[in-house]
């Protein structure tokens, strides 16, 4: 055992944001806890990590409990808001395999003591609490996790990886494989979706959930009374005769969403069935195999710089001004009142806390968009998201009127979000521009139209920044900020900084056709239209897709709208008439009003495939036939946006598709994955990297 926190010492980084683990002595009623903090000495923004220093510093600090005769229990827990975000990946990334065995050897190793350490332990989750922050405190006898704590759950095959901390065996023993196998494989898989603190505890990952104004006393009182035996904690027992069932749903999970190229997938599931018969000493070992296998992937490749993108240059966005030349915005407003414009309001008020004032063109519209607003902070009330005081703050933030006059006219910030036709935007902004100050932002939310065109009627042409969110607003963390031929910088480095306060990661964008995403989309739906209807099945084309888009082309299409996918085609066609295809098939369906391609039972609609193209002599394409050509059309496509410099570089256009479309991190995106797989030098003559 020794052997390992020497190896351990050899490998410290100095990359890393080391993760300090404080100790003090906590008196209750009969009992002296041992309150471990974990601290990196930032603020809540930078989340605390492990790297080798920082489990290495847990490892003292536990030692230390386990040696004071004093100390009846110990309990882990973070800085306010933060238990962990688990590995820190840029401290190890450059050590290769042996240095990822050495790091998944040591967690083990120091976690471990929360459980074999002799006395009773404690994980307090305070707040996000993710991968190795989770598993520190599935170590430990109990939990307990604060109701509004914003994100738990195991990332890592998201990431390439496996859980390799103890969560892959320690979660099926605890709450069961079938809800293993969603915390493991199906959240990540699913855009890496995680559980809030209350949806935690009913998950069974915690054994106690309390409100955040005095959750650490709640917690210190609550252990001091289990320490005492006043309090005895009770848990299901695990159905194992359920383990088979769970492990086939993971088998179909992984094809379904991965198409078998994940390597990290396929491993989880191993991990999760072999949890069922193997004890814990074996699970653990299996997890520091797995970790070690994996770190020698592309996948793992991928994922770090994937992971890079997200951490930096998300927080540097290329080619934005200096954000001195950011002009305050103190007041905004919204054209529209509609499901776009009402989810714009919400984040606003959310983010930015200012006045919010929705228009329309008449006051029962406005009014709707205004009860929505209401109703979505409700339940964020309800859920414990936010409190009483400030769910009433919001929501006394937003209005609704009709008159722009009065609405605007000490409006920082004003974004549209209308019916995109320009000639209705062009208007919107002639009449938003003869009631705002010059200074006034005028953003569109425009998804493929052109800032320059819409901007060229005005007398201030230079404060007008395209500023295209993606659905739902909420969840959707990419904001394409679109500089037209006339926009200014301070106009733009309002725009960054405005996207910046709502927690978006902004990306600059040349004022160009359907901007970023929905061009590579749009080149995506061309070509595999255009396969469909030289007579390749949609099930065909739909399945050649699993483990790269984040779901098949028809039905993202059907979620998309195939109305506002129709129009995004045909935008793109007319700017590039030589690439883009707008489908037959696709303009019968539209006209039909058909709003997507299956039916409830996961067939194809009868009535969508009788408007198929049915072509005298068939072309039918196996999947791969289909995924390559596909491939080789987005690849086209991405080296001409290069060209055409619609945004800075490739990494650009991954963030993009990631944080946009949903690209996996295990692929690195679009342009990475292009040049893994040998498609971007057979399509263009040339690597993106």
């Amino acid at each position: 055992m020794n052997d390992i926190f020497e190896r351990a010492e050899a490998i410290v980084s100095d990359a890393e944001r080391v993760t300090q683990a404080h100790l003090r002595r906590v008196s209750l009623p009969g009992v002296t806890i041992g309150l471990i903090t974990l601290d990196n000495g930032e603020d809540h923004t930078k989340p605390n990590t492990f790297g080798p220093a920082g489990l290495l510093s847990l490892n003292t600090a536990i030692d230390a409990a386990l040696a004071d005769d004093s100390v009846d229990a110990i309990a882990v827990t973070g800085k306010p808001f933060i238990l962990a975000a688990g590995a820190d990946l840029t401290s190890i990334q450059g050590g290769g395999p042996d240095a990822v065995r050495v790091v998944a050897e040591l967690g083990h190793a120091v976690f471990r003591k929360l459980t074999d350490g002799g006395k009773p332990s404690f994980g307090f989750v305070n707040g996000l609490a993710l991968g190795g922050g989770l598993e520190v405190a599935l170590h430990c006898t109990y939990r307990t996790v604060m109701d509004s704590a914003p994100a738990l759950g195991l990332p890592e095959v998201m990431l390439g990886l496996v859980p390799g901390w103890g969560g892959a065996w320690l979660v099926p023993n605890l709450v069961g494989a079938d809800k293993a196998v969603t915390l493991i494989l199906e959240n990540p898989l699913n855009q890496g979706k995680t559980l809030g603190g209350q949806a935690a505890y009913d998950f069974g990952l915690a054994d106690a959930v309390f409100g955040g104004a005095d959750y650490l006393e709640q917690s210190l009182l609550w252990a001091a009374s289990v320490v005492r035996g006043d309090v005895v904690v009770e848990r299901a027992e695990v159905d194992r005769g359920a383990w088979d069932a769970a492990i086939a749903r993971a088998e179909g999970i992984v094809a379904a969403k991965t198409g078998g190229g994940s390597p990290a997938a396929k491993k989880a599931v191993e991990l999760i069935a072999a949890a069922r018969d193997t004890d814990r000493n074996a699970g653990f070992a299996a997890e520091d195999d797995a970790l070690h296998a994996l770190s020698q992937t592309a996948e793992l490749l991928a994922s770090l710089y994937s992971f890079d993108l997200v951490q930096k240059r998300a927080k540097r966005p290329a080619g934005a001004p200096d954000t001195s030349l950011a002009r305050p915005v103190t007041k905004v407003g919204i054209v529209g009142a509609g499901l776009m414009a009402s989810q714009l309001a919400l984040l606003f008020v959310r983010r930015l806390e200012v006045p919010v004032v929705l228009t329309d063109l008449d006051q029962e519209r406005a009014d709707k968009g205004v009860a929505y607003v209401h109703a979505e902070i409700d339940k964020l009330l309800a859920k414990g998201r936010i409190n009483q005081d400030k769910a009433n703050r919001h929501k006394a933030l937003v209005s609704g009127a009709t008159d722009k006059q009065g609405a605007f006219g000490d409006a920082d910030f004003v974004i549209e979000a209308v019916f995109e036709e320009m000639s209705v935007k062009k208007t919107v902004f002639a009449d938003v521009e003869k009631v705002v100050s010059p200074e006034c932002v005028l953003a569109t939310n425009t998804s493929s139209l052109s800032i320059t065109e819409m901007a060229a009627d005005l007398e201030h042409p230079e404060r007008v920044v395209g500023f295209h969110f993606f659905n739902p607003v909420a969840v959707m963390p990419l904001l394409e900020i679109v500089r037209g031929d006339a926009t200014d910088d301070a106009t733009l480095a309002t725009a960054f900084a405005t996207g910046k306060a709502l927690k978006k990661t902004s990306i600059l964008v040349k004022d160009s056709p359907s901007f970023i995403v929905n061009r590579l989309l749009g080149r995506f739906m061309s070509e595999v239209g255009r396969i469909v209807d030289e007579g390749t099945p949609v099930q065909v084309a739909d399945n050649a897709f699993a483990g790269i888009a984040p779901m098949p082309p028809f039905v993202l299409l059907s979620l998309v709208g195939p109305a506002i996918a129709l129009h995004n085609n045909e935008t793109l066609k007319g700017a590039f008439p030589d690439r883009f295809y707008v489908s037959p098939a696709l303009e019968r369906i539209v006209a039909a009003r058909k709003g997507a391609y299956y039916g409830p039972d996961g067939a194809l609609d009868p009535e969508v495939e009788a408007m198929l193209e049915k072509p005298e002599s068939p072309v039918v394409l196996t999947a791969e036939e289909v995924r390559e050509k596909t491939l080789a059309g987005l690849a086209e496509e991405a080296r001409l946006m290069l060209d055409e410099g619609v945004v800075a570089a490739p990494q650009d256009i991954d963030l993009a598709m990631i944080t946009g479309a949903g690209f996996s991190f295990w692929n690195g995106g679009l342009t990475f994955m292009l040049d893994v797989a040998g498609i971007s030098e057979k399509a263009t003559g040339r690597r993106f990297h």
